[in-house]
């Protein structure tokens, strides 16, 4: 029997990466992967794609149209799958947004900023475990997973600002610097909803975790070129992290922010 896993935004990026690191690792028990996204013919040229990069594995892979900013498209995405299957073992909360850079380049207005990002990396998110709980809460064995970032941590920031330079900028506006607000808010928004959402589904048996993959050079933001040249990790780091929690190597760490060496502060 295959480990039914339904992952958001999966067609680029960590999520791309995280249906290639699963299709490797499918020795033991195959999956039977839910790759979402909102444009089928980018999910069946990631499918394609992906499938000629693993050659004979065992899981099998459906295409899940699906936009988490859209409430009629999540309902959808669950009729979808719960024709398929009476469960689903892992949810990868993956999909989301980081539209501070469009902001500095005057494509947005900050309002906009703020709402389209909480919009997508938030509401949007709850909205899709909200939905997908009924199926998940079947699981003998489930998982949640959202996607954070260790830009989120209150913890560290704090810290780092009142160890590091005081600022000297003055006057106004200031320089944009690539500090992303709105993304490191909607994160740290997020980190707060896994935690209520641990304690809800915990005597489901539900085991339920935010990912913080690192700094990793995906698309998010269209700033590929620059994460590269400030030392970004390649995409398949977060995705073979992903992997892991889903197969239950990091059990010990349910409730927590997961990174690849251990937790990381709220």
């Amino acid at each position: 029997m295959a480990k039914i896993v339904v992952i958001t935004g999966a067609n680029t990026g960590i999520g791309y990466e995280t249906v290639k690191a699963l299709l490797q690792n499918d020795k033991e028990m195959p999956y039977r992967i839910f790759l979402g996204c909102r444009s089928l013919e980018k999910g069946e040229a990631a499918r394609k794609q992906v499938l000629e990069e693993v050659p004979g594995t065992q899981s099998t892979i459906d295409l899940l149209q699906v936009d988490v900013a859209s409430d009629a498209s999540i309902k959808a995405a669950f009729a979808a799958v719960s024709k398929e299957t009476d469960h689903i073992d892992a949810l990868v909360n993956n999909a989301g947004h980081a539209l501070d850079p469009a902001y500095a380049k005057g494509e947005l207005s900050l309002r906009d900023c703020w709402n389209q990002n909480f919009d997508v990396n938030v509401s949007g998110t709850d909205v899709m475990t909200h939905t997908f709980a009924p199926l998940l809460i079947k699981s003998k064995d489930a998982r949640l997973l959202f996607l954070t970032s260790g830009l989120a941590s209150n913890v560290d920031f704090a810290e780092n600002y009142y160890a590091g330079p005081a600022p000297t900028e003055t006057g106004w506006p200031k320089t944009f610097v690539g500090r992303p607000t709105t993304y490191r808010a909607t994160k740290a928004a997020l980190n707060m909803m896994m935690l209520n959402w641990h304690y809800l589904l915990k005597p489901d048996g539900v085991k339920t975790f935010s990912i913080s993959p690192g700094m990793l050079a995906t698309g998010l933001g269209n700033i590929k070129d620059f994460l590269i040249a400030h030392g970004a990790g390649h995409p398949s780091l977060g995705g073979q992290l992903i992997q892991k929690v889903v197969a239950g190597e990091r059990d010990s760490d349910a409730g927590y922010i997961v990174n690849a060496t251990g937790r990381m502060n709220f």
